[in-house]
C-alpha cells in the first residue's frame, strides 16, 4: 500500500470512529445553539447577510482571535482587547434593554456596570501597578469580565448581591442612623412628582412630522 492511500485510510478510519462522530455531532449542535441564540440580535443577522458569513462562525472566529490576543498579549493589545470586551457588548446591551419594554434586562445591566464601574476604579487607584505583573492578568480579567455579564452566570448580581451591596448598606446605615430609617437603600421623599416631568425617549421619532 502506497503512502498516500495509507494515510488516506488512516484518515477515513478516524473520520469514521464512533467518537469522532460524536464529537463532530456535539459540535455541531454547539453551534447550531449559539446560531439559534445570536438570531435574536438584528445586528448580527444583518451583518450575516452583508457578508455572506454565518453569524455563528464569524462570532467563533472573532472570540478565537480575542483569545489569542489576550493569552499571548500579541502586539500589545490584550489590555485594549479586554476592555473592549468588557464595554462594547454590555453597552449594545444596555441600548437594546433600555428601549425593550420589560424592565428586568435593565436591573441586569444597570447592575452590571455598577459592579464593572467599581472594579474599574479599584484597578485605577493603584491595583493594576500591582496585578500588571501577575502572569495572564488579562486572561482572568478577561473571563472575570464575561462571567460577570453573561445571562447564564449573572456574575455581576451575585457580586452586588454579597459584595458591594452589604459594604454600601452599612455606610449609609451609619450615616442614617440618626433618621431612624430602617432600609438604608430607601430612596428619601422630597414631594418630588417625576411622573409628570418624564421625558420621553430620545430614540422615539417625532409623530407630528
Amino acid at each position: 500500500m502506497s503512502a498516500p492511500t495509507q494515510s488516506q485510510q488512516i484518515k477515513q478510519n478516524f473520520l469514521n470512529h464512533p467518537y469522532t462522530q460524536q464529537a463532530s455531532r456535539f459540535a455541531s449542535g454547539q453551534v447550531n445553539a449559539l446560531d439559534a441564540e445570536l438570531n435574536r440580535y438584528p445586528l448580527l443577522r444583518n451583518i450575516e447577510q452583508q457578508t455572506k458569513v454565518p453569524k455563528a462562525y464569524g462570532v467563533l472566529a472573532l472570540a478565537a482571535s480575542a483569545v489569542v490576543l489576550i493569552f499571548f498579549n500579541m502586539f500589545g493589545l490584550a489590555q485594549p482587547v479586554s476592555n473592549l470586551i468588557g464595554w462594547a457588548l454590555p453597552a449594545y446591551l444596555s441600548v437594546q434593554a433600555i428601549e425593550s419594554p420589560q424592565s428586568n434586562d435593565d436591573k441586569q445591566w444597570l447592575t452590571y456596570w455598577v459592579v464593572f464601574g467599581s472594579l474599574n476604579l479599584a484597578e485605577s487607584l493603584g491595583v493594576r501597578a500591582i496585578l500588571y505583573w501577575v502572569p495572564m492578568y488579562f486572561v482572568f480579567k478577561t473571563l472575570f469580565t464575561i462571567w460577570l455579564m453573561l445571562p447564564a452566570t449573572r456574575g455581576a448580581e451575585t457580586l452586588y448581591y454579597h459584595v458591594l451591596r452589604p459594604v454600601i448598606g452599612n455606610v449609609k446605615q451609619k450615616s442614617q442612623a440618626t433618621t431612624g430609617q430602617t432600609n438604608p437603600f430607601a430612596k428619601e421623599s422630597t414631594g418630588f412628582n417625576p411622573a409628570g416631568t418624564t421625558a420621553p425617549s430620545s430614540f422615539e421619532h417625532d409623530k407630528t412630522l
